[in-house]
């Protein structure tokens, strides 16, 4: 992929951070949501590739737009698969708290898993820790390895889960090695790749959540050179049907980064919408907005950081009607 898709992508995260901004603790997910999604949608339509999305909104039937195999670009090439997020963290906006960006991921056609819309339990780390892990294993096994990875005491490890009834057990075991815990109320993106950094108080990432947001960390651990590990967990014959249409046969699978993640191309885009473990959220200003983007390629291994001053009355889709009507 063309090193230059990078910007573009960014300023396709960009439009969706500054549409679910204007929603944050408005109380109305569906409608920040919408919002993101329809200026994601928008942006798209001016990047020069031949994208079909892989991880989106869901089936045709259920999303109008950025739904899964649609087909996003100018149909030019590159022939790339598309992963979006626009607004990971619904419930963190309507709420206005901590952790809700726009993200996207994106590596060459027939790359990237087409995981079903579903539960996956997960296992992140950052790249200190690669290899050191094991989904299977034990919790203090995985968090003794981790510590002595990271030149740590266990009392030092700080594990992200998030608070779920479903997780009550690994909380339980992870508070007898003595490790600390940050409980996170929705989105597991942003802990995810924060595991990869070594100021951002984030050293694993354990439990179950969405396997489409598993499939988009990963992306972006393979860029910083991290780990992660999982596996779908179909909680009916409807789901499991899913897999089988979806190219996953055996759905007890153990899913390396290398298999969600096949190529080693990648360009991971994550735009702040409220602060998170990883960027600052939309600012406003006085007909201004200010945007933090983190922008990784793996090829390259090059990480950028894009603060962006956006003046919003030069944008043509903020000035469009219609959205204007969406967000009010």
């Amino acid at each position: 992929m063309e090193r230059e898709l990078a910007l573009e992508f960014a300023r396709v995260t960009e439009a969706a951070a500054l549409s679910a901004a204007r929603w944050v603790g408005r109380g109305n997910k569906d409608a920040a949501d919408d919002a993101a999604v329809t200026a994601m949608r928008v942006m798209f339509d001016t990047v020069s590739i031949d994208g079909v999305v892989v991880i989106g909104e869901g089936e045709m039937d259920e999303a109008p737009m950025l739904y899964i195999g649609e087909r996003v670009g100018l149909g030019i090439p590159p022939e790339v698969d598309i992963a979006v997020d626009p607004l990971e963290g619904t419930n963190i906006v309507a709420k206005g708290v901590t952790g809700a960006i726009a993200v996207l991921a994106s590596a060459p056609r027939g790359s990237l898993l087409h995981a079903p819309d579903m539960y996956m339990d997960k296992i992140a780390v950052g790249s200190q820790c690669k290899g050191r892990v094991f989904l299977d294993a034990p919790v203090k096994e995985n968090l003794r390895q981790i510590a002595k990875a990271l030149d740590k005491s266990l009392s030092e490890v700080t594990v992200v889960i998030l608070d779920r009834e479903r997780h009550q057990g690994i909380i339980e075991e992870v508070r007898r090695t003595g490790a600390r815990i940050k409980l996170i109320s929705d989105g597991d993106v942003s802990p995810g790749v924060a595991t990869a950094y070594q100021d951002s108080g984030v050293d694993v990432l354990m439990g179950i959540g969405g396997a489409p947001e598993g499939v988009i960390t990963a992306a972006a651990l393979k860029c910083l050179e991290g780990d992660f590990q999982a596996r779908l967990i179909p909680e009916n014959d409807d789901e499991i049907r899913r897999c089988h249409e979806m190219g996953i046969k055996d759905t007890k699978q153990l899913f390396t980064i290398d298999e969600l993640v096949k190529s080693e191309d990648v360009i991971f885009v994550a735009t702040g919408i409220t602060d998170s473990f990883l960027i600052k959220g939309v600012r406003y200003l006085q007909g201004h907005a200010i945007t933090q983007t983190i922008v990784m390629r793996s090829k390259s291994g090059t990480i950028r950081f894009i603060e962006a001053n956006h003046r919003l009355d030069k944008k043509p889709l903020f000035s469009d009607h219609r959205i204007k009507l969406r967000m009010e």
